[in-house]
């Protein structure tokens, strides 16, 4: 794969099954570099037979699809060109969408009412005279906003104190009912007509944000994640809210009460059992460090949560909850690099579904159907059926990204020096080398990488380089005590086991160069790139992405900042300085491209200026390269074009610095 070909990087939804169990529907989409944006359509996948999949839709983008309760209708999102996504319908046969909803922000999430009469979605409500609100009054000209709380911004959105998410009831349209057709003026007057969309009710309000919307079986209640709490700004908890769809009573908090939890998903059963993932975060309600997600369940009496999976062993974060058999319901476990699809009853008993290494990245039941999006190492996104504990296969979306040339990951693992296993990949080129290395840090850190195909590794490899993927002490599927080890403690152990597994790479794997390495990472990757080339000075060049590379400014510039350093690297000012990139910087003499995105509100973009100028100073070949306009998420939902320009830059200085056969320069 080359960095042209992101236009063959296609990605799967979730799915959705037709109650009859023939058909699923998916949205299939992909970077567009000509539209310099992300494009697709929904697709219509036959689960028996040999009839091939067609596209559905043929929108700019249409995602999210849910085929209503007794299967005669289609509801999902479309986003036209740069504007905020809305609520459609459409036969479920086929036929033009109908539009539900006009939200000024758009809907972020919806879910049928049982009965298919109604759907209850997401959206956020806009303060007034800002966002649009006022025709001809753009963002420079709004009115000044008055901060109080800590948490004001998110990375991807902007401010949030002035658009909260909250949940809104619409009435499904007839789709096979007369269009509306504006009134001609006439002599007497303009008629009064028919508004074209209806008009939603509004279900919830308040200073907080309200998502992640479920429906009880009977229609009569909707569940739903907020944090209302007096202290929210100053912790992390948030709670399980249930509210009576008629508006008949106010949200009732069912959590809060019993834990502190920070709630993931939920999900009612069959069964009429409310279940929901959290992690614990502590007393103080901050302690979020490498804490699993864990499985609960509120009988549909009412009653104390019961925790149904264990944390230690088991890490829901990752996971929706669907519902499965009369006392059960599907998760994905997130584990040694992969989501393993697990049926948990109501009593917590637990059965496996699909295997230890695929990643499956959606899935949905229609009776005894149960239908995967997933991933591989031969795929980026396809739809599978779940039969005898396999896969069965119904689509290729990546065969042509295959036909370009796509290198499958070999998976090792490594004892580090103190013994410790280091689980990992490298993927290396065609041909007996030697291949100069490149050792890649994935960000997080309470995250992985897997063995599934990553767009990036391929084009490395593709460009000549043989690339090294571990998952060290501190990523996540591998236990809450792998990823807490490295609380208050950055630097320590997950450097010397990025280390010790690119030096194990090297001994078991023909073909690497030992003597030509390079380090690169994003986010905590770049963290742990800036902070290696420090105290090791090996590599020939290195680029440091995204990083988290000065945690005392991180605090009040971060949309994190009030909470992630103070757990991750401690409140003491030594402490800190121990962990801290921007306090060793002077230490580093290895040639370093620092990239970053100028409108990162996760690690702002003043992380990557602090730290380059250092580097200048200290004589220290460097560069700096900004994107426009991209936040945190460049590498994986930026605007192709900027995803491309990055790829190139980034080949570029490995052409300049540890150049390869295929990457002379």
């Amino acid at each position: 794969m080359k960095a042209a070909d992101l236009d063959l990087l296609t990605s799967v939804s979730a799915p959705t099954v037709h109650p009859g169990g023939g058909r699923a529907v998916v949205s299939v989409t992909r970077p567009d570099l000509a539209a310099d944006a992300t494009v697709g359509q929904l697709w219509t996948v036959p689960l028996t037979g040999h009839a091939a999949p067609k596209r559905f839709t043929r929108g700019f983008r249409d995602s999210a699809p849910q085929f209503s309760p007794d299967g005669r209708l289609l509801a999902f999102l479309r986003s036209a060109p740069k504007a905020a996504p809305q609520l459609y319908v459409v036969d479920a046969t086929g036929g033009e969408p109908v539009q539900a909803t006009d939200r000024k922000l758009g809907v972020s999430e919806f879910a049928w009412a049982p009965d298919g009469r109604t759907i209850a979605f997401v959206s956020r409500e806009p303060e007034a005279g800002r966002y649009g609100t006022v025709e001809g009054l753009d963002a420079a000209s709004e009115p000044a906003r008055r901060i109080t709380t800590l948490k004001y911004q998110a990375n991807g959105l902007g401010y949030t104190i002035d658009r909260r998410a909250h949940v809104f009831l619409v009435a499904v349209p007839d789709v096979w009912g007369e269009p509306a057709a504006p009134a001609a003026p006439s002599a007497e007057g303009a008629a009064a007509v028919e508004p074209f969309i209806a008009e939603p009710r509004q279900l919830t309000a308040g200073e907080w944000d309200d998502i992640g919307i479920a429906f009880s079986p009977d229609g009569a209640t909707l569940s739903f994640i907020s944090a209302r709490h007096a202290t929210r700004d100053d912790d992390l908890r948030s709670s399980v809210f249930v509210v009576p769809v008629d508006g008949s009573a106010e949200p009732r908090d069912v959590t809060g009460a019993h834990g502190d939890w920070s709630v993931v998903a939920v999900g009612y059963g069959r069964n009429g059992v409310l279940y929901f993932s959290a992690h614990e975060v502590g007393a103080a309600g901050t302690d979020f460090v490498a804490r699993n997600a864990a499985l609960f369940a509120i009988g549909a009496d009412g009653g104390a949560p019961r925790r149904l999976t264990d944390p230690e062993t088991m890490d829901l974060a990752e996971s929706d909850i669907v519902a499965y058999e009369d006392d059960s319901v599907l998760v994905r476990d997130r584990r040694r690099g992969a989501l393993v699809l697990t049926a948990v009853t109501a009593a917590g008993s637990q059965r496996e579904l699909t295997d230890e290494t695929t990643v499956v990245t959606g899935v949905a039941v229609a009776g005894e159907t149960v239908v995967v999006s997933m991933a591989d190492a031969s795929t980026n996104g396809d739809v599978a059926v779940v039969e005898a504990g396999r896969l069965r296969r119904v689509t290729d979306f990546s065969s042509p990204l295959r036909t370009r040339g796509i290198i499958e990951p070999r998976e090792l693992t490594v004892a580090g020096r103190d013994g410790y296993p280091i689980h990992g990949w490298v993927v290396a080129p065609a041909g007996e080398g030697p291949h100069p290395v490149l050792l890649v840090i994935h960000g997080g850190p309470f995250a992985a990488f897997t063995g599934s195909l990553f767009d990036e590794a391929q084009v490395y490899a593709a460009a000549g380089y043989a690339v090294v993927l571990c998952n060290p002490r501190g990523s996540a599927g591998y236990g809450q005590e792998h990823g807490r080890v490295i609380r208050q403690a950055m630097g320590t152990v997950d450097l010397t086991d990025v280390l010790d597994f690119l030096d194990g790479a090297i001994a078991s794997e023909p073909g690497l160069d030992g003597e030509r390495l390079g380090i690169m990472g994003g986010s905590y990757g770049g963290y742990l790139t800036a902070w290696t080339i420090a105290h090791d000075h090996r590599f020939v060049a290195a680029i440091v992405e995204r990083g988290f590379l000065d945690p005392v400014t991180f605090d009040g510039t971060s949309d994190i900042g009030s909470f992630f350093g103070q757990e991750y690297t401690g409140t003491d000012p030594e402490l800190i300085r121990s962990q801290s990139p921007q306090a060793v910087v002077h230490q580093v003499t290895t040639p370093t491209l620092v990239l970053h995105s100028a409108s990162d509100l996760r690690c702002p973009l003043s992380q990557a200026e602090r730290y380059f100028a250092a580097l200048k100073r200290g004589g220290v070949e460097t560069e700096l390269l900004v994107f426009p306009g991209e936040d945190h998420e460049l590498s994986r939902a930026g605007r192709p074009r900027h995803r491309q320009q990055r790829f190139d830059a980034i080949l570029d200085w490995w052409a300049k610095h540890l150049p390869s056969e295929a990457n002379a320069g």
